[in-house]
Order: C-alpha cells, then sequence, then structure tokens
C-alpha cells in the first residue's frame, strides 16, 4: 500500500510517510499493526451483520404485512395501512386476521437473525440474540400502540422473537458443522 493524502502507510515491514520517505519498522510493530487491522475488520463485519440483519428482516417483515391483506381480506371498511384505520378496526378482527401478522413479526426475526449470524465473524450466538431483542423491543412498542387481544400479544411476544431468533442461529449452526465435515 502507499499514502494516500497525509497519511502514513505500512506495506509490509516497510512505512512510507508523508514526504515518501521509506523507513524500516520492526516486525513486531508490524504484527501489530497487522492484528488491529484485523481486529478492525471483524468489528466493523459484525456491526455490519447487525444493520443487515435488522433491515433484510424489517423488510422481509414488511412484505408480509403488506401481502396479508390480499390473502386474508380484512374486515369491510377497515384500512390495515394506517395505524387510525388499525385502531378503530381492530376490533371486527377474527383469528385468521392475527395469523399474518404473527408470522410476519417471526419470519421477520429468523430472516434477520440469519442474515446476521451468517454476516458475522465471531460471537454469532451474540448477534442472533440481540436481534431477537430488537424486534422484541419493537414488538413491545406495536403491542402497546395497537389494542390487540391479550391472546395475540402473548403469543407474538413470547413466540415471535426470541424463540425464532434461537432457532435461526440453531439451523445456521447444523449447516455450518455439516459443511465443515
Amino acid at each position: 500500500m502507499r499514502k494516500s493524502g497525509s497519511a502514513i502507510v505500512i506495506a509490509g515491514p516497510f512505512r512510507f510517510g508523508v514526504d515518501n520517505t521509506m523507513d524500516f519498522i520492526s516486525f513486531d510493530r508490524f504484527y501489530q499493526l497487522k492484528l488491529r487491522y484485523k481486529s478492525m475488520i471483524k468489528t466493523s463485519r459484525n456491526i455490519a451483520a447487525i444493520i443487515l440483519g435488522i433491515a433484510l428482516g424489517s423488510i422481509f417483515n414488511g412484505l408480509l404485512i403488506s401481502i396479508s391483506g390480499k390473502i386474508i381480506p380484512p374486515p369491510e371498511g377497515v384500512d390495515l395501512y394506517t395505524m387510525e384505520g388499525l385502531k378503530s378496526g381492530i376490533h371486527l378482527f377474527e383469528p385468521k386476521h392475527f395469523l399474518f401478522p404473527f408470522l410476519a413479526h417471526a419470519l421477520g426475526t429468523f430472516v434477520g437473525a440469519i442474515v446476521a449470524v451468517l454476516f458475522a465473524v465471531s460471537h454469532k450466538f451474540k448477534y442472533a440474540l440481540t436481534i431477537g431483542i430488537l424486534f422484541l423491543l419493537a414488538g413491545i412498542i406495536n403491542a402497546a400502540m395497537l389494542p390487540a387481544p391479550i391472546w395475540f400479544n402473548i403469543v407474538d411476544l413470547f413466540g415471535a422473537y426470541i424463540p425464532m431468533a434461537l432457532l435461526a442461529y440453531k439451523l445456521t449452526s447444523l449447516r455450518s458443522t455439516k459443511t465443515s465435515q
């Protein structure tokens, strides 16, 4: 690597200074810099794993919610696409109308956790659980905002988030052990 701007760039055991002079650095120092660089790459990938997991899980959740009204039509006069419409018409919902919201929450968490586990370099269990907890927090906020039946909130909060994140971790860890054999 060469310098860019006024930075000092390390290339092998040599250091290129701002004035294009080349110094020899010790191999110990070179090894330390190399380890620090690898650590930064791991940290960056792990942060990107969380961001990608949240983004792709949320997109998948939104897609399922958007098609839910086409597969199971809502009661007459209920607007599924605004919070006010949901609040005013949720008392008309039958249990079948809660199927797709549950699937969207569960599968959105599942997809997000799989993405995080596959993209993370280390601590894969922690990142799957982090996705599950973040989606659970969003589910708690949703449950507080919408007057859904208690049975749905219990099933949704206890069955859609943490269990699906753990299942995603388990399935991806099984996949990685089969490919390593």
